[in-house]
């Protein structure tokens, strides 16, 4: 394959790939091409490389239909979507939290010290450049990191054939709610940030409208 073929498959693999509204329930996604799309999202970069996020997949079918009175936006994919991910940003990822701990050290495999450069560098670019000086603040800014999984899991998911559907129609109180009574969710620790399903749609791909390249790419010489 040749650059300008690569360059024609990866622009039909994002043509492709749409806000799947109906999926045929019917069908299955292969383990393995599910395992590559749930890797895509591992393998996703963060802020600081300190991951904040948790991936929850639902296949119990009486938690789907207790969450459909409460997640409009989901019902479609919770009736037909083979797979249904609910994201989890984590809370309060500060320099001496015990999450950026566990990460250094066994994850990255390194000593910790709240005093290390690395652990200052990072509490000053939170306190100071981001100004992530609260609860609030913090949690957006993890949200935003998962969104970046989520961008990952539906383009692997449109090169492997497979149609996706990003949602953010829920109630979130309802939903972490819910979640936490079922000890799904540590709210402590834990906060939605959005839900997703995968699978094969059930209908025929609609023509993709954007706003042309010119009204929102600027060159800055």
């Amino acid at each position: 394959m040749n650059q300008e073929q690569l360059r024609n498959m990866i622009l039909n693999v994002h043509k492709n790939r749409f806000a799947t509204k109906k999926f045929d329930p019917t069908q299955s996604i292969d383990e393995k091409d599910w395992n590559t799309i749930i890797e895509s999202a591992r393998l996703s970069p963060s802020s600081f490389g300190y991951e904040p996020w948790k991936f929850l997949i639902i296949d119990n079918n009486k938690i789907k239909e207790d969450l459909k009175p409460i997640a409009w936006g989901a019902v479609n994919s919770l009736e037909g979507a083979n797979k249904f991910v609910i994201a989890l940003a984590r809370k309060n990822i500060v320099y001496n939290s015990d999450h950026v701990k566990h990460i250094v050290q066994d994850v990255l495999g390194l000593s910790y010290s709240e005093s290390s450069p690395q652990s200052l560098f990072f509490k000053k670019f939170q306190e100071n450049d981001f100004k992530l000086t609260d609860g609030k603040s913090l949690f957006n800014w993890t949200v935003k990191q998962t969104y970046i999984p989520l961008a990952n899991m539906m383009t692997t998911a449109s090169f492997l054939g497979i149609d996706s559907c990003p949602i953010e129609g829920f109630n979130i109180d309802e939903v972490e709610s819910y979640l936490s009574k079922k000890g799904l969710i540590d709210l402590e620790k834990f906060g939605v940030a959005y839900m997703a399903g995968f699978g094969y749609r059930d209908q025929e791909l609609p023509a993709k409208k954007r706003q042309p390249l010119q009204d929102i790419y600027t060159v800055i010489d």
